[in-house]
């Protein structure tokens, strides 16, 4: 679910909830003030820019916003609006109340306090309990899926290099910031895969902090790690 972000209002209950701008409302009024665009050059702009590899945001979603945006004043029809074309094809751009709701959003602290919670991590955690064979086979499916998305992510910015021709360009930078931390899981799963034949539980588990979760069926010989 796309998180909302109260960005001006202190107000409470059913309406304030209406004003808060989501994910989804952000990107589009970002998008719409780089110029005016129809609702569906939006979700076609979105896709383009490869929008699920760095936002949760839906075709249906794009146009929820697209209406709640406008009941809100924070859109407006652009000059070559023709409203007979329907509103897939209404042109659309973002008002000054709209930019300066986006410049209100964009100074929260939440962007920059948050921990994502990826689901390998979440694998790594309970892997201890996986059948024989499981733990290693894995790593090596994540590896390789992780191959093809730096290869994927490699040719994203030659195309974004040569479309804004130059380095110093968010989209650069978020690719090349994605890029590195695929590679950098590349090397770590190198030295789990070293380290897995000396996997085992942990030998303080009532005395210290990080006790993995195999800790106490573990001791009791109730369960047997898998290689």
């Amino acid at each position: 679910m796309a998180r909302r972000f109260r960005v001006s209002s202190p107000a409470r209950g059913p309406a304030a909830v209406v004003r808060a701008l989501t994910v989804p409302d952000l990107v589009v009024l970002s998008l719409l003030a780089e110029r005016p665009m129809h609702g569906y050059e939006v979700v076609a702009e979105l896709e383009r820019r490869q929008i699920h590899d760095w936002a949760g945001v839906s075709r249906p979603q794009v146009y929820y916003s697209l209406e709640k945006l406008q009941r809100l004043g924070l859109l407006r029809p652009g000059a070559d609006d023709e409203p007979a074309a329907g509103p897939e094809r209404r042109v659309l751009t973002t008002t000054a109340a709209g930019r300066a709701r986006l410049a209100d959003a964009l100074e929260r602290d939440d962007w920059t306090t948050q921990r994502e919670r990826p689901a390998f991590l979440t694998w790594m955690a309970l892997s201890w309990l996986a059948r024989p064979g499981v733990f290693a086979s894995h790593l090596q499916r994540r590896q390789a899926f992780l191959r093809e998305e730096i290869a994927r992510e490699k040719r994203t910015l030659r195309a974004v290099e040569e479309e804004v021709g130059h380095p110093y360009h968010e989209a650069v930078w978020m690719i090349t910031l994605m890029i590195g931390q695929f590679e950098r899981e590349l090397r770590w799963i190198d030295k789990v895969r070293r380290e897995a034949g000396r996997r085992a539980p942990a030998k303080n588990p009532l005395n210290g902090r990080f006790t993995d979760l195999s800790v106490a069926p573990a001791a009791r010989g109730t369960v047997r790690r898998a290689p």
